[in-house]
């Protein structure tokens, strides 16, 4: 039985282009020191391996101090660490890790053939292969021998997508590897421990999200694995969460409901979609600023309708138009509290048929 803590993806030195030049200087020194601080978790938590399966970097062009802090935090770490460096920070003469002096218990896969790390005072065995490029084929059939006890891959690559340009790997060839668990990146949410055959594996996801394409909770997977089995748990570990709220103004103060809507998200970078229906249109800028502290980035979008709008296609002969003057008759000689309801109605109905969200 090894103890281990899985992560990937973690993009340091990303862009963040939707921030502005101070939050996104901000977001790429808190990259750095979430590996820090995932370190104190796993030297906490008695880990042995830390598995760190690539695109640990954005691109081959990193900030001078990056690579550096990264090597000195994983020095740090009381276990062996492993990486297998993925298609945006492919190995090469000229990458991050081929120009940065490494601590002794960092082992990195510099080939894209399969290669082997023993580790005897763990009774386990590592493979694993890199990016050498910004593409990778799928891999040549592959088995681990039965003499190596707990036997672990660490792989970047694209389970169940054969067309992929990045390593693409069928369930079955991971079923044939004979290993216990594959390290997986490459996926930025967490996939849970899934099984070929008695082969157990999983992406990480990533730990922080960096746009509203990675919402919600992000972290890594941490457990044990042993021999046919693997037992791991998902660690929320993100300092910050893409968030987007969904908040209907049809009644009551907008801004009195997106602040109850963004109660406790004052480290969160959040969208607001405003949707419902409205008299005017509203003041996004105003409410913006309104706002301002409750949420560490803020963006609000108004997908609200006018309420004179909700009758606009009342005369047409359609569905639409069928569908509307029925409920405009039950609107009309309807009381407060049923005309709020029909509002609703409608605006969920056209919405339906013209193949759009609220």
């Amino acid at each position: 039985m090894v103890e281990i803590l899985h992560a990937a993806d973690l993009h340091l030195d990303s862009a963040f282009a939707s921030l502005t030049e101070e939050q996104a200087r901000q977001r790429r020194q808190e990259s750095r020191q979430l590996l820090r601080d995932m370190v104190d978790f796993a030297n906490d938590h008695g880990v042995q391996l830390l598995l760190l399966p690539g695109d640990l970097f954005d691109g081959e062009r990193v900030y001078a101090q990056t690579a550096p802090e990264m090597a000195e935090a994983l020095g740090r770490f009381t276990g062996q660490v492993v990486i297998a460096p993925g298609n945006h920070d492919w190995y090469s003469p000229r990458s991050p890790y081929a120009r940065t002096l490494w601590p002794d218990n960092v082992h990195i896969f510099t080939g894209a053939a399969m290669e082997r790390l023993s580790f005897p005072q763990y009774g386990c065995t590592v493979y694993g292969a890199a990016f050498t490029g910004p593409e990778m084929p799928a891999p040549e059939p592959f088995r681990v021998p039965e003499e190596d006890g707990v036997t672990l891959l660490v792989l970047h690559g694209d389970v169940a997508a054969p067309g992929s340009r990045y390593r693409p790997l069928s369930p079955e060839w991971l079923a044939e590897t004979g290993a216990d668990y594959v390290a997986l990146g490459h996926v930025h949410s967490c996939s849970g421990v899934q099984y070929a055959g008695k082969t157990a594996y999983a992406y990480s996801g990533c730990p922080e999200g960096r746009g509203f394409d990675e919402l919600d909770d992000k972290g890594f997977l941490w457990g044990r694995v042993d021999r046919d089995k693997a037992e791991l748990t998902f660690v929320p570990f993100a300092r910050r969460r893409y968030r987007i709220l969904t908040v209907d103004v049809t009644e009551g103060d907008p801004a009195e409901k997106i602040a109850q809507a963004l109660s406790g998200r004052e480290a969160d970078i959040c969208r607001v979609r405003l949707t419902g229906s409205v008299d005017e249109r509203l003041p996004l800028s105003g409410l913006q600023q309104q706002l301002q502290g409750l949420a560490w980035q803020l963006e609000v979008r108004d997908e609200t309708r006018l309420r004179q709008d909700l009758w606009l296609h009342t005369g047409e002969e359609s569905l639409r138009g069928l569908f509307l003057q029925r409920m405009r008759r039950e609107y009309d000689g309807a009381d407060a509290e049923r005309q709020r309801q029909i509002l609703q109605a409608v605006e969920y109905g056209l919405a339906a048929m013209e193949g759009r969200e609220l």
